[in-house]
């Protein structure tokens, strides 16, 4: 029964992130309903999106106790420590685009300000490091716990990260107008774009 309780709280949980962050990267087109406590508002909704990414985590952590009785093996077939290894090929780069991400980003990253500018440093070659890294971590976290469950589960994450960023720029083009399409039209949403 309390496999079913984890699990049915890891999908509300994960509805509930993504929820809360498609409002949190919406503050300039919330700002022409309520005026500039948008931002301050989106803050929040970024706040309480990573409350649930946390429950998340730990329901994530819970499952190897508790998995679900299904046809699905509890662990992978190979040894623990081709895990662990998987998971550090995976952590190293995602985490390091990740926070360079967070670091270029500033403040911002957390908390949606309408006197920000545009990002440099990594941001100029590619427009989403902060999901590219992020997304990728879920993998790291079913690895670790040695879940081919939680890996399967985690595909969900890539539709959905990918949605916050389209999402995300939609408003970043009413907040900064033509440059942010210049911007676009210049850097890649994942990978740098070749040069010609």
């Amino acid at each position: 029964m309390i496999e079913w309780i984890n699990f049915s709280i890891l999908i509300i949980s994960t509805i509930l992130m993504a929820f809360f962050y498609i409002k949190s990267v919406g503050p300039a087109k919330l700002e022409q309903k309520i005026g500039e406590k948008a931002y301050a508002r989106c803050g929040n909704y970024r706040i309480i999106a990573s409350v649930f990414e946390l429950i998340t985590a730990v329901n994530f952590i819970l499952y190897l106790f508790f998995p679900l009785p299904i046809h699905i093996p509890q662990f992978f077939i190979w040894d623990y420590w081709i895990s662990v290894i998987l998971s550090f090929v995976i952590l190293i780069p995602c985490l390091y685009i990740m926070l360079k991400g967070v670091k270029d980003a500033g403040r911002e990253a957390l908390f949606p300000d309408k006197k920000h500018t545009l990002y440099g440093g990594i941001y100029k070659k590619i427009r989403h490091p902060q999901a590219l890294g992020e997304v990728f971590i879920w993998w790291v976290i079913a690895l670790v716990l040695n879940s081919p469950f939680l890996f399967l589960y985690s595909i969900v994450w890539f539709p959905i990260f990918y949605w916050f960023c389209k999402a995300e720029e939609k408003d970043l083009e009413i907040r900064y107008g033509e440059p942010y399409i210049d911007y676009k039209k210049q850097t890649g949403m994942f990978f740098p774009k070749k040069k010609r």
